[in-house]
């Protein structure tokens, strides 16, 4: 959909295609408004892709007695199961437990307990493994020192296509657009509108369009974007980088998930899917451009000699990665709380109304993102005049990606042409990495279906600078 078609003014624009933009879009357009999406790059390429893949309560968040989250969260992994079974599913998770570990097993199973017991005993219960049935799963886990694992359940998803399928539910509904690329420049409020100027950034042609409301879901980038836009803003995010390694299989002996604690109290997930194993996350302060941002080598190093320490018998060296992706999380500052305890940041989401038509919600979690959004758009809908169903959000996703994640889906040229024109692809990567869900890295030679960039007629990538 180009600017020319675009007819003003929304009820809505949306400023940012992440996981919320188009979790708020659906809502909207579900509830009948008329609303826009603006995303400077492609829709979920930014934080809502750089996730550990998985919809989850955070078993760690008990630990912060984050009870009210943990349940929330649980309450929404379990309901996105059944709503989109194409895009997640439930996995075992194995968390050992060692002779050094702050925590004793009794402990670990109090939580695993407290773990089901907020889900409404929704989960698959959780259980408990000896020490000589944990080497027997898991053969190369480090020996020393080991007492024995819990074992409880969570969700693994695609999350850049849970968003695009959100995203697709809600362009269904003839009133809402949403455009990529298109980044906003200028916002001014005049005759009871706002009004916003956009540059299209892979041809540079520039429009303006309006709407009743405004609403800032920009992530990590909220605070140098809403000053720059000249929005009343001061800065409220402790914004923290996380990094991912996705693993030849074979490289570790790992049947089933496992999660991994570290010396400096964070938590590492080892979760095979996809013919690879997803290993993650680190937390740390940010201090470089997070546009497109890039794991470090540093940071590589960190979650090999991680791994290595637990699988001391494993092959585990650089070659065994096949790609690296990272992201920043954009955590809600806390008063209290020093920058380098990132890790005791709580991931509730706040909501602020810098004007009386703009609103901006930062922090939160993914797996939330429906609740969230829910939050927003029952304060937007009414100011519209109209009734809010927060039910029609618990419906299935109406339409899906033209190849799916889990399911071996066959790569055609026929195939690649209909996601081009069904799918909001307008560069090579967008359809290598978020539609087809690839793992590997590309570059001008990449092939799909015997087709490349060049033969698509596609940008290899859009602009990479902010």
């Amino acid at each position: 959909m180009g600017e020319s078609s675009l007819k003003t003014p929304f009820d809505v624009i949306i400023v940012g295609g992440g996981i919320n933009g188009c979790g708020l879009i659906r809502d909207l357009a579900l509830n009948g408004v008329r609303t826009l999406l603006i995303e400077k790059g492609d829709f979920s390429s930014q934080t809502s892709e750089g996730s550990s893949k998985m919809l989850h309560g955070g078993i760690r968040y008990l630990e912060n007695f984050d009870f009210a989250l943990v349940q929330e969260a649980l309450e929404e992994k379990n309901l996105w199961l059944k709503l989109a079974p194409h895009l997640c599913s439930e996995r075992p998770f194995f968390f050992p437990v060692y002779k050094d570990w702050k925590y004793p097993p009794l402990g670990l199973r109090l939580g695993l307990w407290l773990y089901d017991f907020l889900s409404h005993f929704q989960n698959r219960p959780h259980g408990w493994f000896s020490k000589k049935q944990v080497l027997e799963k898991f053969p190369e886990l480090q020996e020393q020192g080991l007492l024995a694992s819990g074992q409880y359940f969570d969700g693994i998803v695609d999350d850049h296509k849970l968003a695009l399928e959100c995203l697709y539910d809600a362009l269904l509904e003839p009133q809402v657009e949403a455009l990529n690329y298109h980044e906003v420049t200028a916002v001014k409020r005049e005759n009871e509108l706002e009004h916003v100027s956009v540059t299209d950034r892979l041809t540079g042609k520039q429009f303006t369009v309006s709407g009743k409301y405004i609403v800032y879901l920009t992530g990590p980038f909220t605070d140098k974007l809403l000053p720059k836009l000249g929005v009343p803003w001061t800065p409220k995010l402790a914004p923290s980088k996380g990094i991912h390694l996705w693993l030849k299989p074979g490289t570790i002996q790992a049947p089933a998930s496992m999660v991994l604690t570290t010396k400096d109290n964070r938590v590492v997930f080892v979760i095979p899917q996809r013919d690879a194993i997803l290993v993650g996350t680190t937390e740390t302060p940010v201090e470089e451009e997070i546009f497109d941002i890039k794991a470090t080598d540093k940071e590589i190093e960190y979650l090999l000699e991680t791994l290595k320490q637990y699988f001391p018998l494993a092959p585990i060296t650089r070659d065994s990665i096949i790609s690296t992706f990272a992201a920043v999380r954009p955590l809600a500052r806390e008063e209290g709380v020093p920058g380098a305890a990132l890790g005791k940041v709580s991931r509730f989401h706040k909501i602020y109304r810098p004007s009386a038509t703009s609103y901006v919600m930062i922090g939160g979690k993914y797996t939330t993102f429906r609740r969230m959004c829910q939050e927003l758009a029952s304060e937007i809908i009414p100011r519209l005049g109209k009734s809010y169903n927060p039910n029609l959000t618990l419906n299935n996703l109406r339409a899906h990606s033209v190849v799916g994640t889990f399911q071996n889906s066959e790569i055609t040229p026929e195939a690649i042409h209909k996601i081009i024109l069904s799918e909001k692809v307008r560069t090579f990567e967008d359809l290598f990495k978020r539609r087809l869900s690839r793992l590997d890295d590309f570059d001008e030679s990449t092939r799909i279906a015997g087709l490349t960039a060049s033969e698509l007629n596609l940008p290899l990538s859009g602009p990479s600078k902010i």
